[in-house]
């Protein structure tokens, strides 16, 4: 089945392997980003060339109004619903929690949390008259249990971690599943400035993940052979738990 399918913060990382991935698989990408142009564009580019469909979408998920209008206009641009959503857009902002200040909370619990409601509330009903739909929503190992320096972004994916199954809940008879993996550490410029030999030893596989390893997995979710999960939360973390 081709579909539309929208990934947020989907310009680098994680984000630009699942959408890489999904137009691989015959999805129409919508690539959603903030404001990193270059890198949205050259995505777009290599999805292209390797005869994929995609588009760009710059717009805040944490922004409401922001993303209002551009999904409006997304569903107004195309007859074929938005079937396949993955919230993957998140920030960090670590530092020990005494010294973590308002907006370093709120910033990143928005965009997490605030962007996943943003984007996915209007997207619903039309899955709904579809009777078919897929949300992935990218939480973290965070989320599940917990890191030291990390409790605004550890509460936010937990926090997406809730909505994913209470909302798994209210649409799984209409045959739209809704799940959330939860990548442990992967290596993206979240990783950039970390003693990567230490993170390794932490791991039990000792090595960071792959984007493309987390990507395959949301393949999987978006596809009819998932089916029948719904409501779960997929760790992909070497073993870390």
């Amino acid at each position: 089945m081709t579909t539309r399918a929208l990934v947020t913060g989907a310009s680098r990382g994680i984000g630009a392997a699942i959408a890489e991935t999904l137009a691989q698989a015959g999805h129409h990408v919508i690539i959603n980003y903030r404001g990193n142009h270059a890198a949205a564009e050259a995505l777009l580019a290599r999805i292209q060339e390797a005869g994929g469909k995609a588009e760009l979408a710059c717009f805040d998920v944490a922004d409401a109004q922001a993303s209002s209008q551009a999904i409006q206009a997304l569903i107004a641009k195309d007859d074929e619903p938005i079937s396949v959503i993955v919230n993957n857009a998140g920030i960090t902002a670590d530092g020990p929690f005494p010294g973590l200040t308002p907006e370093m909370w709120t910033r990143v619990t928005r965009t997490s949390l605030d962007g996943f409601f943003n984007v996915t509330q209007p997207l619903v009903m039309p899955m709904v008259r579809k009777r078919w739909g897929r949300i992935i929503n990218v939480a973290s190992i965070s989320g599940l249990i917990g890191h030291r320096g990390q409790t605004n972004y550890s509460a936010a994916k937990a926090g997406l971690i809730g909505a994913t199954r209470s909302l798994a809940q209210e649409l799984a008879k209409r045959n739209i599943t809704v799940n959330a993996i939860a990548p442990g550490l992967i290596e993206t410029d979240m990783l950039a400035n970390l003693d990567v030999g230490m993170l390794k030893k932490i791991v039990p596989m000792q090595r960071l993940g792959r984007p493309g390893e987390v990507a395959e997995l949301v393949r999987f979710l978006a596809s009819d052979r998932a089916a029948y999960i719904t409501g779960q939360v997929i760790a992909i973390s070497g073993g870390l738990a």
